[in-house]
């Protein structure tokens, strides 16, 4: 069955859903994903299907968490016979992904829609130690600002957490042609690998947070300025960090260095 154009506006506009048809870009991004029979994959907002029909082949079960009730009814009808289809109505903002993954390790996919994706990859990260990889579609500027490196204007927050908690690898770039309706910007597709827990922060993850969260804050003023209050530029520089230096020039183990700093000072 086939959304009609109204259809597919009124998702649109309701949750940012741009559906994904190219059947070459598709086939690369489940290469990429390469899944296995018996692995715990869980598929965040699976749309009209397009992706959620090859993985579940492959697989044989999947389980797809969907907002929209109306796509529903459809992504049964289309996994019929193909395998076993689990369907979590629910907003992924509010499911505990740490007890889908039933102590295999979780493999998230998804595209997510452009509005919210922040806030899934935060969500993400609160559970990471219970998740083997995730594949997501975004926004082609999300994806670079996720993989910045300090220094670049686009390196930010985002980058931080995300490259203090994974290995960020961009995997391919998808034009606007590539999905119905087409989006006005560019897609890229990413993989986030977490890191072992050896190579985690020792730090606490709240410290961490508001460190970053106040760095970046504002931009423009000197770390001194924009931690006043959480660090002292004396403590700054016994951590190795200068003080007047801005946060994007900073790697991401100096912000974990000045967390100690936080926790330590209570």
């Amino acid at each position: 069955m086939h959304a009609s154009s109204s259809d597919r506006h009124v998702h649109k506009k309701r949750f940012g859903q741009h559906f994904l048809h190219d059947p070459g870009i598709l086939r690369r991004i489940v290469q990429a994903i390469d899944p296995k029979p018996g692995e715990q994959v869980v598929e965040i907002g699976p749309g009209d299907g397009a992706l959620t029909l090859p993985l579940l082949r492959a697989l044989g079960r999947l389980r797809v968490i969907e907002l929209d009730r109306d796509l529903i009814p459809r992504l049964r009808a289309a996994a019929e016979g193909v395998g076993e289809l689990e369907i979590v109505h629910a907003d992924v903002l509010g499911v505990d992904l740490g007890a889908l993954a039933q102590g295999a390790p979780l493999r998230v996919v998804g595209n997510l829609p452009y509005n919210i994706s922040s806030p899934i990859l935060f969500h993400c990260l609160d559970r990471v130690e219970a998740i083997g990889d995730m594949h997501f579609m975004l926004q082609k500027e999300v994806v670079d600002r996720m993989a910045a490196a300090p220094g670049s204007k686009v390196y930010g927050r985002l980058s931080v957490m995300l490259q203090l908690a994974c290995r960020v690898e961009p995997l391919l770039s998808v034009p606007p042609g590539a999905f119905r309706p087409p989006p006005k910007v560019d897609s890229a597709v990413v993989r986030l690998i977490p890191r072992p827990p050896s190579e985690r922060p020792d730090a606490d993850a709240a410290a961490i947070a508001r460190v970053v969260k106040a760095a970046f804050g504002q931009r423009r003023k000197t770390l001194a300025n924009a931690l006043h209050g959480l660090v002292t530029p004396e403590r700054m520089a016994e951590a190795g960090v200068d003080p007047k230096a801005r946060a994007e020039q900073l790697a991401p183990a100096a912000f974990v260095a000045m967390a100690r700093l936080v926790r330590a000072e209570g």
